[in-house]
């Protein structure tokens, strides 16, 4: 008779969350995300699935994590750090760009203002030709020196940002150890 009973399974209660994570960051993700006592979730279909947009390289990671863990409050302190840290680290990887596309499109622009004086100024009754050479050499150099203005802008602020970066994966880092010590 005690052949047919079923092997007694403790009820767990879960939390769940679900993190959006780019390509290139999915792998740390799941590795942070497992100090702070979260799991992929088996019991949704494919745990982690692309966001099915075409060129847009983010992934949905499905975690859960046991409600009565112990430390919670600890671990969920730790984790909003991490995702503090996360938004950081995003919002200097587009500070990279920004300033030296800013600088460069203002370049551009004045060249473009270069052109059309000279542009004026050979359409002019008597036309202005030597006015005219003088505004079209500016506006050429205006149109021209853009890219390498940009890319030695962008070397320069990655050679700015790079060791802040750093720091915060340092940061991130120091967070995941004390969230496994608070587990194991």
């Amino acid at each position: 008779m005690e052949e047919n009973k079923k092997p007694h399974k403790n009820f767990v209660a879960y939390e769940y969350k679900e993190v959006i994570a780019s390509n290139s960051n999915a792998s740390m993700m799941l590795d942070v995300y497992e100090c702070f006592g979260w799991e992929v979730d088996g019991n949704m279909p494919g745990g982690m699935e692309t966001s099915g947009i075409p060129h847009v390289p983010k992934v949905y990671i499905r975690l859960k994590r046991d409600r009565r863990i112990v430390n919670k409050m600890e671990l969920t302190r730790l984790q909003r750090n991490f995702e503090a840290c996360m938004k950081e680290i995003e919002t200097l990887e587009r500070n990279k760009n920004s300033m030296a596309t800013m600088y460069a499109l203002i370049v551009g622009l004045i060249g473009t203002v270069f052109m059309a004086g000279s542009v004026f100024a050979v359409t002019a009754q008597p036309p202005h030709i030597g006015l005219c050479i003088l505004l079209a050499i500016p506006a050429f150099l205006g149109w021209l020196f853009p890219p390498f203005l940009y890319a030695k802008l962008v070397e320069k602020e990655r050679l700015r940002i790079t060791p802040l970066i750093e720091a915060k994966y340092d940061e991130i880092y120091e967070l995941c150890e004390k969230g496994s010590k608070l587990l194991y």
